[in-house]
């Protein structure tokens, strides 16, 4: 039994496992990038959609009478196979390679073909019979059919991203409903400012993170627009009539998603202004989750000797030679995945930038950023939401005891005896480390104890109203 088949490309001649069902070109690339030591199978929804460009660009192809149906049919049925991920294993070429993303796509082309070989009742590498570019990569060109699997995987890998920080929103505002009634200390710059209620302030987290919820949805309208029947810079060279529509509205039908033709496709096969986009609405939302996690940890320090606020669910000894100590370690590792996606940005950005004329080399590195950043948010807000948001809990106590001592209350005073008298009052407050009542009532006589009681209840201190 012969372990092995011969195939060739016009640089010679190589041995593949007769197992194997990608050919010599992934082989050939397999051996030039050895970069991250990720294979493409790491994102499932990439080979999903790569499949996806296939069956489409087949059933196109069969329709306007370029592909004979027999193997028109079998490459159908490999796509299907393909993209339920029966062959994820055959997918190992590097993420990140030269060549445009041309090993991506002739790694999609030999597997389906090899596998379309076996339906039609052939050999693995007869080629003759159903071929990795003469069929399966029948009116395409890598600058058309990658970036149009990578946008329909983005599209996709979108979805699960949203429901995932919509999940963290909603575990902030649900934190913001429970502790809507605790009273504790605004701060800005790090200094007392006013009171507030620590509801409005968790309240204030959710609003902050759905607003991204909205940039998400911009950024998968843009992603919507695809080349497909561009061929190699958007002239349409080797695709027949009308294939470029044709395509693009088989795969709105087995992607299910709302697939555009771009209207100048020599434009679309370079641009990645997208990909800029949305690596941008992912910074930004990254740059949002890292403040948020920052205020976290402040609002939770001490626990004797600092904020004290909040307590956070503790997960595991935060020291090994300091007994007792537990790290706020939930906010710390999405500050640091934040960092990841702030930096991943860049490379989208130079990668974008570095662009010649009619096509975009770099597009294996932006999806690689895409991808990971996608995944680490997603990953990140999961593990932000159930590990710590949902387990938080309120010093109540001590958050009020400390707006009820603090010298910001003054504030309060100004529509009644004006910012000059409330200034004097603070400044002596904090020389002396009297308390605001005692100086403002009983040795300044600048209000009534009744007027006092008036303007600091609870209520007026959470949701204050105007009082003269």
């Amino acid at each position: 039994m012969n372990d092995f088949r011969t195939e060739h490309d016009f640089l010679g001649e190589r041995q593949l496992p007769d197992s194997a069902y990608y050919g010599i070109q992934t082989l050939r690339a397999l051996e030039n990038f050895s970069i991250t030591g990720i294979p493409i199978n790491t994102e499932p929804l990439f080979v999903q959609a790569l499949a996806y460009v296939k069956k489409g660009a087949a059933l196109a192809n069969k329709e306007l009478g370029v592909l004979p149906v027999p193997i028109a049919d079998a490459i159908v049925a490999a796509c299907d196979r393909v993209a339920a991920g029966e062959f994820n294993d055959q997918f190992l070429t590097d993420m990140i390679q030269g060549g445009a993303g041309t090993s991506v796509n002739m790694n999609a082309n030999e597997v389906i073909a090899n596998v379309a070989l076996e339906i039609l009742g052939h050999q693995k590498g007869a080629y003759d019979f159903c071929h990795p570019n003469n069929h399966v990569n029948c009116s395409q060109s890598t600058n058309d059919a990658y970036p149009t699997a990578f946008r329909i995987a983005l599209n996709n890998k979108l979805v699960g991203y949203r429901e995932t920080l919509g999940a963290l929103a909603e575990a902030f505002a649900a934190k913001g409903d429970e502790f809507r009634n605790v009273l504790k200390m605004g701060r800005t710059q790090l200094q007392d400012a006013v009171p507030m209620s620590m509801g409005d302030e968790f309240k204030a987290f959710a609003t902050n993170l759905r607003e991204e919820l909205l940039r998400i949805d911009d950024s998968r309208r843009l992603i919507n627009e695809i080349n497909m029947g561009a061929t190699a810079i958007g002239s349409r060279v080797n695709s027949p009539a009308g294939y470029p529509e044709l395509v693009t509205e088989q795969l709105r039908t087995i992607t299910d998603l709302n697939l555009v033709l771009a209207g100048d496709l020599f434009e679309a096969t370079y641009d990645t202004g997208a990909y800029v986009q949305l690596s941008g609405v992912l910074k930004r939302t990254a740059v949002k989750l890292s403040k948020i996690c920052n205020d976290l940890r402040l609002l939770s320090s001490g626990p004797r000797t600092g904020i004290n606020e909040i307590n956070l669910p503790a997960l595991q000894p935060g020291s090994s030679i300091m007994p007792g100590k537990v790290n706020p370690v939930i906010p710390e590792v999405v500050n640091q995945t934040a960092f990841y996606v702030i930096g991943a940005d860049l490379t989208v950005t130079m990668a974008a930038e570095a662009g010649q004329l009619q096509l975009n080399v770099m597009e294996p590195v932006i999806s690689f950023a895409l991808f990971t950043s996608i995944s680490y948010m997603t990953n990140a807000c999961r593990t932000l939401r159930d590990k710590c948001v949902v387990g938080i809990t309120a010093n109540v106590a001590h958050a009020e005891q400390m707006v009820r001592n603090s010298i910001g209350i003054v504030t309060q005073l100004n529509p009644v005896i004006g910012y000059e008298a409330s200034a004097g009052i603070a400044k002596e407050a904090l020389a002396t480390g009297k308390t605001v009542h005692d100086i403002a009532v009983k040795e300044r006589g600048l209000l009534t104890q009744e007027k006092w009681d008036e303007i600091f209840t609870f209520e007026n201190l959470i949701r204050p109203v105007f009082i003269q």
